[in-house]
């Protein structure tokens, strides 16, 4: 008994080590935060707020504003959304995925400028911009990513095998996507057959699966530092990393929920967690 009692103990610590591991400092008071990304030029955080149903145009939806340190420079530092997700950031503004269309934001007065709409958008998810200034985002819902070029959006690459496209990020000549999974039961977002890790080719629009990365978890946000690879499964609430072909190792584990990730490009990652309204800073050093 003594031995199994201490079992458990060591069983629950270990776990208890992985989901703190790292952790720099947690900002709370967020409705359902979907998306931290780092506004570097500016020295502080963006986050995405959905406040309601993820897909319903309801008016409810704002960005708040963060300090790298975790204090809260602004709650509402743009409304008038209905459910904002992932975010880019390319020749000072910034742009939001919000369901069906992009918004976009000047980044130095905060002002909602403009919209895109997106033709066809089922339910747009991530965004990542390239070198070039370009933006991308993601359709999870309908296995597609568009490009926009000065606020033009385009179809840049549908495909079957995106399989629910869900985290982009650009990283040098390719985008790496994070696959939610195939089958998605939209009424609990289950899959029949989990996702993984792909890259596409900015200039030929090949997919490519990454090997070793492939149908073990339905992946939410995407990053790279480096030549590792990060990704959020939001069911299990578990931070993956990927290198050179090696299977995926689990970085933290939280509660379900953890969403569109973020990164400072060298040591820090940002973790929304949607369930609690939070937002979870971690050291990898």
């Amino acid at each position: 008994m003594k031995r199994l009692i201490a079992s458990t103990f060591l069983a629950i610590a270990a776990a208890m080590s992985v989901a703190r591991a790292g952790e720099l400092w947690r900002a709370s008071g967020f409705e359902q935060p979907e998306s931290a990304l780092v506004d570097a030029a500016r020295n502080r955080i963006v986050v995405s707020n959905i406040a309601g149903n993820p897909g319903d145009a309801d008016g409810n939806g704002y960005l708040s504003l963060l300090s790298m340190d975790g204090k809260v420079i602004s709650s509402h530092w743009v409304d008038g959304m209905d459910a904002p997700k992932g975010m880019a950031i390319a020749g000072g503004r910034l742009y939001a995925a919000d369901i069906t269309k992009v918004r976009v934001v000047d980044l130095a007065s905060g002002k909602l400028v403009s919209t895109v709409e997106v033709p066809g958008a089922v339910f747009l998810n991530d965004m990542t911009a390239d070198a070039a200034g370009k933006v991308y985002v993601s359709d999870m819902l309908a296995d597609t990513i568009y490009r926009i070029d000065g606020d033009r959006p385009e179809l840049f690459v549908r495909d079957a095998q995106l399989a629910s496209p869900n985290g982009v990020f650009a990283d040098g000549g390719r985008l790496i996507v994070a696959s939610w999974g195939k089958g998605i039961n939209k009424a609990d977002f289950s899959t029949s057959e989990p996702g993984g890790l792909l890259s596409v080719d900015l200039a030929t629009r090949k997919i490519t699966p990454l090997p070793g990365a492939q149908k073990f978890a339905d992946l939410d946000g995407v990053i790279a530092i480096g030549d590792t690879i990060y990704a959020t499964a939001y069911m299990t609430g578990t931070l993956y990393s990927y290198h050179d072909g090696a299977a995926p190792q689990v970085v933290a584990t939280f509660k379900p929920g953890s969403a569109d990730i973020g990164t400072d490009g060298k040591a820090t990652i940002y973790v929304p967690l949607m369930g609690e309204g939070e937002i979870v800073a971690l050291s990898l050093d």
